[in-house]
């Protein structure tokens, strides 16, 4: 940075104090809750003692995989017909690929999903409940809007 750009910012800096743009921040006056010892991770440290992160957040996108994988009759249990299960274990399996090229060199993997077999437990989960609960109607509406995902993580960009 030059010397013309360290006097802008700090111009800028001088004007943004003189209107109060700084005045009202929340911790103003309080003092940093810092470590003893230099830890450049601290921030996040503390924003976990918080609880102000999701932790899964946290996970490496195999580790999400594997869970989302683990908890599969819940979702597929929810799904309202065969086409969409279908969907969810080919979306859930492009997403285990996309993670495989991702990271070649992985030592854990999570396995795919085969639609078929999706189907079938799910046909096996509906008989299930089916025999707990009233049969609920199928809502297979031809011409709507495709679904949205409705898992947001496991994407790398």
């Amino acid at each position: 940075m030059s010397s013309r750009d360290d006097a802008r910012v700090q111009s800028e800096l001088e004007q943004a104090i003189a209107r109060g743009d700084f005045d009202d921040l929340p911790g103003a006056g309080k003092p940093l809750d810092l470590p003893a010892s230099p830890d450049p991770d601290w921030w996040i440290r503390q924003r976990l003692a918080e609880d102000d992160v999701d932790r899964d957040a946290l996970l490496p996108v195999v580790m999400l995989l594997r869970r989302e994988y683990e908890r599969r009759d819940d979702t597929l249990v929810e799904l309202p017909n065969e086409q969409s299960v279908r969907e969810f274990a080919t979306e859930f399996t492009q997403r285990v690929h996309d993670d495989r090229r991702a990271n070649p060199l992985a030592r854990v993997m999570a396995p795919e999903m085969d639609p078929d077999d999706a189907v079938e437990r799910w046909r096996e989960l509906r008989a299930a409940t089916a025999d707990r609960e009233p049969a609920r109607a199928e809502t297979a509406v031809e011409g709507r809007r495709p679904r949205r995902r409705w898992w947001p993580f496991g994407r790398r960009g």
